[in-house]
């Protein structure tokens, strides 16, 4: 499988410089359109049509902060489908204690106080991935495994709180 970090020729990050991202998936969109291989054997077409998708696939990804995420996770075989997460017993705990509360919610005024209380918890996560992912790219490699641990605990936190968000959703259109 290609790693799109490596198609593009840029170090892996998980805060990539857009602009040069951009480019370089405009440079490739021009070189691998299968509009100027037209006249070509239909094995070159295929080859280029090929190159092209992996250009898209490979912008949709890294152009986006989440898919990017979860990518790098997955080059590092961190995600694997299927795999229960190991979420902290504290965060657990909060997380459940909030959705007790969510069940037992009858007015708009205590929805939004837990809704404020889960998206101070979600602005705490994002902040800590951020410490976590920033300086990603100038860490050896041993620290990059290291670090990687942290970022999936921090990814599956965030996936979590997801479910919750959409519940706080469906509740919030009851009132």
């Amino acid at each position: 499988m290609i790693n799109y970090f490596e198609f593009y020729n840029i170090p892996e990050s998980f805060h990539p410089d857009v602009a040069s991202l951009k480019n370089k998936f405009y440079e490739l969109s021009k070189q691998y359109h299968p509009d100027f291989y037209a006249n070509e054997a239909d094995e070159k077409q295929q080859e280029i049509l090929e190159l092209s998708t992996i250009n898209n696939k490979a912008w949709q990804t890294l152009s986006d902060p989440a898919k990017r995420l979860e990518y790098i996770l997955r080059q590092h075989e961190l995600l694997v489908d299927g795999a229960k997460p190991q979420l902290p017993s504290d965060f657990l705990m909060e997380m459940m204690d909030v959705n007790e509360r969510l069940m037992e919610v009858d007015d708009a005024e205590q929805l939004a106080a837990i809704n404020n209380e889960v998206m101070a918890v979600d602005d705490d996560i994002n902040t800590q991935l951020h410490k976590l992912t920033s300086d990603y790219h100038t860490l050896d490699d041993t620290a990059k495994e290291s670090r990687l641990n942290e970022i999936l605990d921090i990814y599956y936190r965030q996936k979590y709180l997801l479910r919750i968000k959409e519940s706080l959703n469906t509740f919030a259109a009851r009132f």
